[in-house]
């Protein structure tokens, strides 16, 4: 009997699927899908239709949405960046998507009404944010969508951050979210994927996905490298040196860096005693 296809990845329920998986699955009715964009600075993706429901993942301003039925104010459709299915709230959404010009480079950027670091913020973009630039005045740059943020804050479509886990270090101190992905609220293998994306290197959005995916397999015990994706039963991270980890945990409830080992004991007392389930070495 023929698996099923991952539902996190796959967009398909009885009623409804996304065109792609006609043949693969059974649904009553088969769409292509609009296509949309995220329009805020985060917007959540939640299991269901559902204000007070799970956040299972998120998207980041400009990042590009597939959306397969609009209802009650909600769209059902999954992420451009890494296929995750979830549904929307429509009012965070727009279309059709605008080419983006700019990324975001600062770990966080303020969006202003005018050129004006005095007014009343309206937003807060993250790295990795996508923005079509239309003007600048002085210091600050105008976003099409509407608002200010600071030239200094973007980065050019293509700036490649070459070391993950430098990247991964500056979300030190980053509150642990649940399906979060920016520099408000991250979750571990948020923090991989927003780490690698800098890097130019694709990545899958959860850990289980991420330690058949990325880089090539290295020994379980070691010696470990800078840069190293470490997994374990329902969390990642990333080695710092041979003996520390970086990792957004819900036991600190931040990004934090730890030894290895401790997080090893810490994984073991919560998984049956279950430990590293894979290394995964990424670049040299």
């Amino acid at each position: 009997m023929a698996v099923p296809p991952d539902p996190n990845i796959n967009a398909y329920r009885p009623d409804l699927a996304a065109a792609a998986l006609r043949g693969v699955v059974e649904a009553a009715r088969f769409v292509e899908g609009d296509r949309f964009q995220a329009a805020r600075g985060t917007v959540p993706l939640r299991e269901r239709p559902d204000a007070d429901s799970r956040q299972v993942s998120e998207l980041l301003m400009g990042e590009g949405f597939l959306v397969y039925e609009q209802a009650a104010g909600w769209a059902w459709g999954q992420s451009t960046v890494d296929d995750y299915v979830g549904y929307a709230p429509l009012d965070r959404l727009s279309a059709p998507p605008v080419a983006a010009t700019h990324r975001i480079g600062a770990l966080r950027a303020l969006v202003f009404p005018a050129a004006d670091l005095k007014t009343p913020p309206l937003d807060s973009f993250s790295l990795g944010s996508r923005v079509a630039i239309v003007g600048e005045e002085g210091r600050y740059s105008r976003l099409a969508a509407g608002g200010w943020v600071a030239t200094v804050a973007l980065a050019a479509l293509d700036a490649v951050a070459a070391d993950p886990v430098a990247t991964a270090l500056r979300f030190l101190g980053v509150p642990y979210l649940w399906g979060g992905r920016s520099a408000l609220g991250i979750d571990c293998s948020g923090l991989v994927q927003v780490a690698l994306a800098e890097a130019g290197i694709r990545c899958p959005r959860d850990s289980y996905m991420q330690e058949e995916a990325v880089g090539a397999v290295a020994p379980l015990d070691g010696p470990y490298r800078r840069g190293d994706l470490v997994t374990f039963p329902g969390h990642c991270g990333l080695m710092v040196d041979e003996t520390n980890l970086v990792h957004a945990n819900a036991t600190e409830m931040w990004v934090s860096v730890d030894p290895l080992a401790r997080v090893v004991e810490i994984v073991r007392g919560q998984s049956d005693g279950r430990g590293i389930t894979a290394v995964r070495r990424i670049g040299g």
